[in-house]
């Protein structure tokens, strides 16, 4: 009978695979216009560290949040500029190392190898955009399942999480409240 040892993760392993509950305070909420309201109310007062649900894309949450862009689209131009060098130099590495005359063109002649540069192009941006979202989504995933949320996010309603310690959630409640959330659980 063969027997199976099971040895404990590493711990930066273990964390992100099973990270630590978030404690916080969720808000959730009707109508738009009172979201929009929390967010600059929680701007106010400083907070800048909270995650918003919404059942549909909404532009207005985007530019209340005020967010970065996303920095995927580097990792896109770094790789599509990476594969049309690599198709340049490819093209002319081998034309020299079998230099064959046709035509009487000169053995490195550049357009008739914009296509496969332009190729190279289109597939490394795109494995640099696959590799970039995986590497964002890794970090991110430090958080993910570890905050609260309602089924309701998905249909009709909206959410706030706070990230915020027991001992100060009573104002954020409160603000929340204020903003015209219809409930507000601790968490």
């Amino acid at each position: 009978m063969a027997m199976h040892l099971r040895l404990p993760l590493p711990k930066p392993v273990q964390d992100i695979i099973h990270p630590p509950p978030t404690h916080g305070v969720l808000g959730v909420f009707a109508y738009l216009d009172a979201v929009l309201d929390a967010i600059k109310k929680l701007r106010a007062a400083g907070h800048t560290d909270f995650t918003v649900y919404s059942p549909i894309p909404r532009h207005e949450i985007e530019d209340a949040l005020g967010q970065a862009v996303s920095p995927v689209r580097m990792f896109t131009l770094i790789g599509g500029i990476a594969g049309c060098a690599v198709g340049a130099w490819l093209t002319l590495w081998m034309s020299y190392d079998w230099p064959i005359v046709v035509g009487g063109k000169p053995v490195g002649s550049i357009p008739p190898y914009v296509i496969i540069m332009f190729e190279m192009t289109i597939l490394f941006g795109a494995l640099s955009t696959i590799l970039g979202i995986l590497f964002n989504a890794a970090f991110a995933a430090r958080r993910a399942g570890t905050i609260q949320y309602d089924e309701r996010f998905t249909n009709d309603r909206f959410g706030i999480f706070v990230p915020v310690e027991a001992g100060k959630a009573a104002p954020i409640e409160s603000l929340l409240k204020q903003s015209g959330a219809e409930e507000v659980h601790r968490g």
